[in-house]
Protein backbone atom coordinates (compact mmCIF):
# COMPACT_ATOMS: atom_id res chain seq x y z
CA UNK A 1 0.00 0.00 0.00
CA UNK A 2 1.17 3.49 -0.79
CA UNK A 3 0.21 6.85 0.69
CA UNK A 4 -2.37 7.15 -2.06
CA UNK A 5 -4.09 3.99 -0.75
CA UNK A 6 -4.37 5.10 2.88
CA UNK A 7 -5.08 8.82 2.42
CA UNK A 8 -8.08 10.69 1.17
CA UNK A 9 -7.90 13.50 -1.39
CA UNK A 10 -4.19 13.09 -2.14
CA UNK A 11 -3.39 12.75 -5.87
CA UNK A 12 -0.28 11.19 -7.42
CA UNK A 13 0.72 14.54 -8.90
CA UNK A 14 0.40 16.35 -5.56
CA UNK A 15 2.43 13.58 -3.85
CA UNK A 16 5.12 13.71 -6.53
CA UNK A 17 5.46 17.49 -6.19
CA UNK A 18 5.63 17.19 -2.39
CA UNK A 19 8.43 14.54 -2.61
CA UNK A 20 10.52 16.52 -5.09
CA UNK A 21 12.56 18.38 -2.40
CA UNK A 22 13.57 15.00 -0.96
CA UNK A 23 14.67 13.59 -4.30
CA UNK A 24 16.31 16.58 -5.92
CA UNK A 25 17.06 19.21 -3.22
CA UNK A 26 18.45 16.85 -0.59
CA UNK A 27 16.02 18.01 2.09
CA UNK A 28 16.12 16.00 5.31
CA UNK A 29 12.36 15.69 5.54
CA UNK A 30 9.15 17.33 4.47
CA UNK A 31 5.72 17.66 6.11
CA UNK A 32 2.49 16.79 4.44
CA UNK A 33 -1.04 17.43 5.71
CA UNK A 34 -3.73 14.97 4.63
CA UNK A 35 -6.62 12.80 5.77
CA UNK A 36 -5.99 9.19 6.77
CA UNK A 37 -8.53 6.48 5.96
CA UNK A 38 -8.95 3.63 8.45
CA UNK A 39 -9.75 0.08 7.44
CA UNK A 40 -13.40 0.61 8.44
CA UNK A 41 -13.62 3.67 6.19
CA UNK A 42 -13.49 6.34 8.91
CA UNK A 43 -11.07 9.23 8.52
CA UNK A 44 -9.13 11.65 10.68
CA UNK A 45 -6.71 14.53 9.97
CA UNK A 46 -3.06 13.59 9.98
CA UNK A 47 0.29 15.33 9.66
CA UNK A 48 3.01 13.28 7.94
CA UNK A 49 6.72 13.81 8.29
CA UNK A 50 8.34 12.13 5.23
CA UNK A 51 11.98 10.95 5.08
CA UNK A 52 13.84 9.49 2.07
CA UNK A 53 16.07 6.46 2.82
CA UNK A 54 17.65 5.21 -0.40
CA UNK A 55 14.64 4.20 -2.48
CA UNK A 56 12.27 3.98 0.49
CA UNK A 57 10.00 6.70 1.81
CA UNK A 58 9.52 6.60 5.58
CA UNK A 59 6.28 8.33 6.73
CA UNK A 60 5.63 9.15 10.40
CA UNK A 61 2.08 10.37 10.99
CA UNK A 62 0.55 12.27 13.93
CA UNK A 63 -3.18 12.39 14.53
CA UNK A 64 -4.24 16.06 14.35
CA UNK A 65 -7.80 15.64 15.64
CA UNK A 66 -7.11 17.10 19.09
CA UNK A 67 -4.89 19.94 17.89
CA UNK A 68 -7.38 20.99 15.22
CA UNK A 69 -10.21 20.88 17.76
CA UNK A 70 -8.10 23.01 20.11
CA UNK A 71 -7.36 25.43 17.29
CA UNK A 72 -11.05 25.73 16.46
CA UNK A 73 -11.92 26.24 20.14
CA UNK A 74 -9.18 28.85 20.45
CA UNK A 75 -10.39 30.63 17.32
CA UNK A 76 -13.95 30.62 18.64
CA UNK A 77 -12.79 31.93 22.00
CA UNK A 78 -10.75 34.69 20.37
CA UNK A 79 -13.65 35.72 18.16
CA UNK A 80 -15.93 35.92 21.17
CA UNK A 81 -13.31 37.92 23.10
CA UNK A 82 -12.88 40.39 20.25
CA UNK A 83 -16.66 40.69 19.88
CA UNK A 84 -17.00 41.53 23.61
CA UNK A 85 -14.03 43.92 23.62
CA UNK A 86 -15.22 45.77 20.51
CA UNK A 87 -18.53 46.55 22.23
CA UNK A 88 -17.06 47.69 25.55
CA UNK A 89 -17.22 51.46 26.24
CA UNK A 90 -13.57 51.88 27.04
CA UNK A 91 -10.09 50.48 26.60
CA UNK A 92 -9.32 46.85 27.40
CA UNK A 93 -5.61 46.45 28.02
CA UNK A 94 -2.81 44.40 29.52
CA UNK A 95 -0.05 46.22 31.34
CA UNK A 96 3.26 44.54 32.18
CA UNK A 97 5.88 45.73 34.64
CA UNK A 98 9.02 43.62 34.68
CA UNK A 99 11.22 43.07 37.72
CA UNK A 100 13.75 45.58 36.33
CA UNK A 101 11.07 48.30 36.13
CA UNK A 102 10.58 48.10 32.37
CA UNK A 103 6.92 48.57 31.36
CA UNK A 104 4.94 47.56 28.30
CA UNK A 105 1.42 47.15 26.96
CA UNK A 106 1.23 43.63 25.43
CA UNK A 107 -2.41 44.13 24.52
CA UNK A 108 -4.49 47.23 23.72
CA UNK A 109 -7.98 47.16 22.29
CA UNK A 110 -9.23 49.42 19.51
CA UNK A 111 -10.73 51.79 22.09
CA UNK A 112 -7.24 53.12 22.81
CA UNK A 113 -7.39 56.02 20.35
CA UNK A 114 -10.91 57.08 21.32
CA UNK A 115 -9.99 57.23 25.01
CA UNK A 116 -6.34 58.35 25.04
CA UNK A 117 -5.93 60.04 21.69
CA UNK A 118 -3.07 57.71 20.66
CA UNK A 119 -3.19 54.52 18.62
CA UNK A 120 -2.39 51.09 20.11
CA UNK A 121 0.71 50.97 17.91
CA UNK A 122 1.98 54.30 19.29
CA UNK A 123 1.41 53.30 22.90
CA UNK A 124 3.02 49.88 22.47
CA UNK A 125 6.04 51.55 20.88
CA UNK A 126 6.30 54.09 23.73
CA UNK A 127 4.61 52.76 26.92
CA UNK A 128 5.82 55.76 28.98
CA UNK A 129 3.50 57.91 26.87
CA UNK A 130 0.56 56.90 29.08
CA UNK A 131 2.18 58.28 32.24
CA UNK A 132 3.02 61.48 30.34
CA UNK A 133 -0.69 61.92 29.54
CA UNK A 134 -1.55 62.00 33.27
CA UNK A 135 -1.64 65.47 34.80
CA UNK A 136 1.45 66.08 37.00
CA UNK A 137 -0.60 66.51 40.18
CA UNK A 138 -2.29 63.12 39.61
CA UNK A 139 0.83 61.15 38.71
CA UNK A 140 1.91 60.43 42.33
CA UNK A 141 -1.43 58.80 43.14
CA UNK A 142 -1.18 56.72 39.96
CA UNK A 143 2.29 55.44 40.88
CA UNK A 144 1.31 54.86 44.52
CA UNK A 145 -1.80 52.87 43.63
CA UNK A 146 0.18 50.71 41.18
CA UNK A 147 2.86 50.07 43.82
CA UNK A 148 0.29 49.03 46.42
CA UNK A 149 -1.45 46.73 43.95
CA UNK A 150 1.87 45.10 43.00
CA UNK A 151 2.95 44.65 46.61
CA UNK A 152 -0.34 43.24 47.89
CA UNK A 153 -1.55 41.67 44.61
CA UNK A 154 -4.86 43.44 45.17
CA UNK A 155 -7.10 44.99 42.55
CA UNK A 156 -5.75 48.19 41.04
CA UNK A 157 -8.41 50.89 41.11
CA UNK A 158 -7.39 54.45 40.24
CA UNK A 159 -9.11 57.60 39.08
CA UNK A 160 -7.30 60.58 37.63
CA UNK A 161 -7.07 63.16 34.88
CA UNK A 162 -5.26 63.02 31.56
CA UNK A 163 -4.50 65.84 29.15
CA UNK A 164 -4.92 65.08 25.46
CA UNK A 165 -2.91 67.64 23.55
CA UNK A 166 -4.38 66.59 20.23
CA UNK A 167 -7.89 67.57 21.32
CA UNK A 168 -6.92 70.20 23.92
CA UNK A 169 -9.08 68.31 26.38
CA UNK A 170 -8.85 67.07 29.96
CA UNK A 171 -10.51 63.76 30.74
CA UNK A 172 -11.22 61.87 33.92
CA UNK A 173 -10.47 58.17 33.53
CA UNK A 174 -11.01 55.17 35.80
CA UNK A 175 -8.55 52.31 35.72
CA UNK A 176 -9.50 48.89 37.10
CA UNK A 177 -7.16 45.93 36.73
CA UNK A 178 -6.32 42.60 38.34
CA UNK A 179 -2.63 41.74 38.93
CA UNK A 180 -0.89 38.40 38.53
CA UNK A 181 2.73 37.38 38.94
CA UNK A 182 4.23 36.05 35.72
CA UNK A 183 7.89 35.85 36.74
CA UNK A 184 9.89 35.87 39.97
CA UNK A 185 13.49 37.05 40.02
CA UNK A 186 14.80 37.00 43.57
CA UNK A 187 12.78 39.50 45.55
CA UNK A 188 11.59 41.25 42.40
CA UNK A 189 8.54 40.21 40.43
CA UNK A 190 7.27 40.72 36.93
CA UNK A 191 3.58 41.53 37.19
CA UNK A 192 0.90 41.77 34.54
CA UNK A 193 -2.37 43.63 35.03
CA UNK A 194 -5.44 42.81 32.94
CA UNK A 195 -8.09 45.48 33.09
CA UNK A 196 -10.25 48.19 31.63
CA UNK A 197 -9.94 51.98 31.37
CA UNK A 198 -13.13 54.00 31.04
CA UNK A 199 -13.99 57.64 30.51
CA UNK A 200 -15.71 58.94 33.66
CA UNK A 201 -15.54 62.63 32.80
CA UNK A 202 -19.30 63.04 32.59
CA UNK A 203 -19.98 61.28 35.88
CA UNK A 204 -17.26 63.31 37.63
CA UNK A 205 -18.73 66.54 36.26
CA UNK A 206 -22.18 65.45 37.44
CA UNK A 207 -20.79 64.62 40.89
CA UNK A 208 -19.10 68.02 40.99
CA UNK A 209 -22.34 69.73 40.02
CA UNK A 210 -24.25 67.77 42.68
CA UNK A 211 -21.68 68.66 45.33
CA UNK A 212 -21.74 72.28 44.22
CA UNK A 213 -25.55 72.32 44.30
CA UNK A 214 -25.59 70.75 47.75
CA UNK A 215 -23.01 73.24 49.00
CA UNK A 216 -25.05 76.12 47.60
CA UNK A 217 -28.22 74.68 49.12
CA UNK A 218 -26.52 74.24 52.49
CA UNK A 219 -25.18 77.80 52.26
CA UNK A 220 -28.65 79.10 51.39
CA UNK A 221 -30.22 77.07 54.20
CA UNK A 222 -27.66 78.41 56.67
CA UNK A 223 -28.28 81.95 55.44
CA UNK A 224 -32.05 81.51 55.79
CA UNK A 225 -31.63 80.17 59.33
CA UNK A 226 -29.33 83.05 60.21
CA UNK A 227 -31.73 85.63 58.79
CA UNK A 228 -34.61 83.89 60.54
CA UNK A 229 -32.82 83.99 63.90
CA UNK A 230 -31.90 87.64 63.38
CA UNK A 231 -35.52 88.44 62.57
CA UNK A 232 -36.68 86.48 65.60
CA UNK A 233 -34.26 88.41 67.79
CA UNK A 234 -35.47 91.70 66.30
CA UNK A 235 -39.14 90.83 66.84
CA UNK A 236 -38.38 89.59 70.37
CA UNK A 237 -36.69 92.91 71.18
CA UNK A 238 -39.63 94.84 69.69
CA UNK A 239 -42.12 92.82 71.71
CA UNK A 240 -40.09 93.06 74.90
CA UNK A 241 -39.07 96.69 74.64
CA UNK A 242 -41.93 98.35 72.75
CA UNK A 243 -45.00 96.23 73.34
CA UNK A 244 -43.88 95.15 76.81
CA UNK A 245 -43.11 98.73 77.76
CA UNK A 246 -46.50 99.97 76.53
CA UNK A 247 -48.33 97.22 78.41
CA UNK A 248 -46.42 98.04 81.58
CA UNK A 249 -47.34 101.69 81.19
CA UNK A 250 -51.01 100.71 80.70
CA UNK A 251 -50.88 98.61 83.88
CA UNK A 252 -49.35 101.47 85.88
CA UNK A 253 -51.94 103.91 84.52
CA UNK A 254 -54.75 101.47 85.39
CA UNK A 255 -53.40 101.07 88.92
CA UNK A 256 -53.45 104.88 89.31
CA UNK A 257 -56.99 105.08 87.89
CA UNK A 258 -58.24 102.34 90.22
CA UNK A 259 -56.94 104.23 93.26
CA UNK A 260 -58.70 107.44 92.16
CA UNK A 261 -61.96 106.01 90.90
CA UNK A 262 -65.05 106.88 92.95
CA UNK A 263 -66.79 104.16 94.89
CA UNK A 264 -68.56 102.72 91.84
CA UNK A 265 -68.57 98.89 91.81
CA UNK A 266 -69.20 98.56 88.09
CA UNK A 267 -66.33 100.90 87.15
CA UNK A 268 -63.97 99.25 89.63
CA UNK A 269 -64.84 95.81 88.24
CA UNK A 270 -64.13 96.98 84.70
CA UNK A 271 -60.89 98.65 85.77
CA UNK A 272 -59.67 95.50 87.57
CA UNK A 273 -60.58 93.46 84.49
CA UNK A 274 -58.49 95.75 82.25
CA UNK A 275 -55.65 95.57 84.78
CA UNK A 276 -55.78 91.74 84.77
CA UNK A 277 -55.92 91.78 80.96
CA UNK A 278 -52.78 93.94 80.91
CA UNK A 279 -51.06 91.45 83.27
CA UNK A 280 -51.94 88.51 80.99
CA UNK A 281 -50.77 90.46 77.93
CA UNK A 282 -47.45 91.24 79.62
CA UNK A 283 -46.99 87.53 80.43
CA UNK A 284 -47.87 86.60 76.85
CA UNK A 285 -45.42 89.15 75.48
CA UNK A 286 -42.66 87.77 77.70
CA UNK A 287 -43.48 84.19 76.67
CA UNK A 288 -43.60 85.02 72.96
CA UNK A 289 -40.34 86.95 73.18
CA UNK A 290 -38.71 84.03 75.03
CA UNK A 291 -39.95 81.58 72.39
CA UNK A 292 -38.57 83.79 69.62
CA UNK A 293 -35.20 84.13 71.33
CA UNK A 294 -34.68 83.23 74.96
CA UNK A 295 -33.03 86.11 76.72
CA UNK A 296 -31.10 83.56 78.77
CA UNK A 297 -28.86 83.09 75.71
CA UNK A 298 -27.33 86.43 76.61
CA UNK A 299 -25.87 84.72 79.69
CA UNK A 300 -24.06 82.04 77.65
CA UNK A 301 -24.80 78.66 76.14
CA UNK A 302 -24.24 76.75 79.40
CA UNK A 303 -26.83 78.82 81.26
CA UNK A 304 -29.24 78.65 78.31
CA UNK A 305 -29.11 74.86 78.01
CA UNK A 306 -29.37 74.38 81.77
CA UNK A 307 -32.39 76.70 81.91
CA UNK A 308 -34.13 74.93 79.05
CA UNK A 309 -33.45 71.54 80.65
CA UNK A 310 -35.24 72.75 83.81
CA UNK A 311 -38.11 74.17 81.73
CA UNK A 312 -38.43 70.85 79.87
CA UNK A 313 -38.52 68.95 83.15
CA UNK A 314 -41.30 71.20 84.48
CA UNK A 315 -43.38 71.14 81.30
CA UNK A 316 -42.92 67.50 80.22
CA UNK A 317 -42.67 65.98 83.67
CA UNK A 318 -39.57 64.00 82.66
CA UNK A 319 -36.48 64.30 84.90
CA UNK A 320 -33.66 65.94 82.91
CA UNK A 321 -30.14 65.94 84.33
CA UNK A 322 -27.76 68.51 82.85
CA UNK A 323 -23.98 68.62 83.32
CA UNK A 324 -21.10 70.55 81.75
CA UNK A 325 -17.33 70.33 82.09
CA UNK A 326 -17.16 74.14 82.00
CA UNK A 327 -19.14 76.79 83.83
CA UNK A 328 -18.83 79.06 80.82
CA UNK A 329 -18.27 78.25 77.16
CA UNK A 330 -17.64 81.14 74.82
CA UNK A 331 -19.51 80.75 71.53
CA UNK A 332 -20.44 83.38 68.98
CA UNK A 333 -24.10 84.24 68.60
CA UNK A 334 -24.71 82.02 65.55
CA UNK A 335 -23.10 78.95 67.10
CA UNK A 336 -24.87 79.43 70.42
CA UNK A 337 -28.28 79.95 68.81
CA UNK A 338 -27.89 76.95 66.48
CA UNK A 339 -26.80 74.66 69.33
CA UNK A 340 -29.69 75.87 71.48
CA UNK A 341 -32.22 75.23 68.66
CA UNK A 342 -30.83 71.71 68.15
CA UNK A 343 -31.17 71.09 71.88
CA UNK A 344 -34.74 72.41 71.82
CA UNK A 345 -35.71 70.14 68.93
CA UNK A 346 -34.05 67.10 70.50
CA UNK A 347 -36.00 67.54 73.76
CA UNK A 348 -39.21 68.17 71.82
CA UNK A 349 -38.72 64.84 70.02
CA UNK A 350 -38.13 63.10 73.36
CA UNK A 351 -41.35 64.55 74.76
CA UNK A 352 -43.39 63.63 71.67
CA UNK A 353 -42.06 60.24 70.62
CA UNK A 354 -39.61 58.65 73.07
CA UNK A 355 -41.94 57.68 75.96
CA UNK A 356 -38.90 58.16 78.17
CA UNK A 357 -38.75 58.49 81.97
CA UNK A 358 -35.28 60.03 82.14
CA UNK A 359 -33.08 62.32 80.05
CA UNK A 360 -29.36 62.96 80.54
CA UNK A 361 -27.63 65.94 78.92
CA UNK A 362 -23.87 66.39 78.78
CA UNK A 363 -22.09 69.45 77.41
CA UNK A 364 -18.31 69.35 76.99
CA UNK A 365 -15.71 71.72 75.63
CA UNK A 366 -12.48 70.37 74.14
CA UNK A 367 -9.62 72.12 72.38
CA UNK A 368 -11.25 71.77 68.99
CA UNK A 369 -15.01 71.45 69.43
CA UNK A 370 -18.11 71.67 71.57
CA UNK A 371 -19.75 68.29 72.15
CA UNK A 372 -23.38 67.94 73.26
CA UNK A 373 -25.06 64.61 74.06
CA UNK A 374 -28.76 64.07 74.81
CA UNK A 375 -29.57 60.53 75.96
CA UNK A 376 -32.95 59.12 76.92
CA UNK A 377 -34.21 55.73 78.10
CA UNK A 378 -37.23 55.63 75.81
CA UNK A 379 -38.25 53.28 73.02
CA UNK A 380 -35.24 54.12 70.86
CA UNK A 381 -34.96 55.33 67.30
CA UNK A 382 -34.25 53.41 64.10
CA UNK A 383 -32.82 54.38 60.74
CA UNK A 384 -36.32 54.29 59.25
CA UNK A 385 -37.48 56.91 61.77
CA UNK A 386 -34.77 59.31 60.62
CA UNK A 387 -35.70 58.80 56.96
CA UNK A 388 -39.44 59.43 57.28
CA UNK A 389 -40.74 61.77 54.56
CA UNK A 390 -41.85 64.46 57.01
CA UNK A 391 -39.07 64.23 59.61
CA UNK A 392 -38.41 67.96 59.30
CA UNK A 393 -37.31 68.28 62.93
CA UNK A 394 -34.44 65.84 62.52
CA UNK A 395 -33.51 67.35 59.17
CA UNK A 396 -33.42 70.84 60.64
CA UNK A 397 -31.09 69.57 63.39
CA UNK A 398 -28.78 68.03 60.79
CA UNK A 399 -28.84 71.15 58.60
CA UNK A 400 -28.05 73.43 61.54
CA UNK A 401 -25.09 71.24 62.54
CA UNK A 402 -23.81 71.05 58.95
CA UNK A 403 -24.13 74.80 58.51
CA UNK A 404 -21.65 75.23 61.36
CA UNK A 405 -19.27 72.62 59.97
CA UNK A 406 -20.33 70.15 62.62
CA UNK A 407 -21.77 66.67 62.66
CA UNK A 408 -24.93 65.25 64.21
CA UNK A 409 -25.54 61.56 64.89
CA UNK A 410 -28.73 59.92 66.15
CA UNK A 411 -28.39 56.31 67.24
CA UNK A 412 -30.14 53.78 69.47
CA UNK A 413 -28.64 52.87 72.85
CA UNK A 414 -28.00 49.19 73.53
CA UNK A 415 -29.68 49.33 76.95
CA UNK A 416 -32.69 51.10 75.42
CA UNK A 417 -33.34 54.66 74.32
CA UNK A 418 -31.65 57.03 71.93
CA UNK A 419 -28.52 59.15 71.85
CA UNK A 420 -28.27 62.44 70.00
CA UNK A 421 -24.64 63.54 69.62
CA UNK A 422 -23.62 66.92 68.22
CA UNK A 423 -20.05 68.05 67.59
CA UNK A 424 -19.48 71.61 66.46
CA UNK A 425 -15.96 72.93 65.79
CA UNK A 426 -14.97 76.08 67.61
CA UNK A 427 -15.08 79.23 65.53
CA UNK A 428 -11.64 80.49 64.51
CA UNK A 429 -12.85 84.00 63.78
Amino acid sequence: MTLLNVTHGLSAKTLDQALRPLRTDGAGYITLESTLVRRDGTTYPISFRLFLAHSLIIAIGNDQTASLASARALGLSESRFHAIVSNMPGLVYQFLRKHDGDISFPYLSDGCHALLGVTPKQLRANPALFTELILPEDQPSYIDSMTVSARTLSAWNWEGRIWIEKWKDTKWINLRATPRVIDQSGESQSIAWDGVMTNITQSRLEKHEIRSSRAQLAELSAHIEQVKEQERARIAREIHDDLGGNLTAIKMAMALLIRRLPDAPELLEKAHYVEALADRSIESAHRIAADLRPSVLDFGIVAALEWHAREFEKQAGIPCKFSSNREEIQLDSDHATALFRIFQEALTNVAKHAHASRVTVKLALSKRCVHLEIADNGRGIGAADCMKPKSFGIRSMVERANALGGKLNISPITAGGSLVSIKIPLSTS
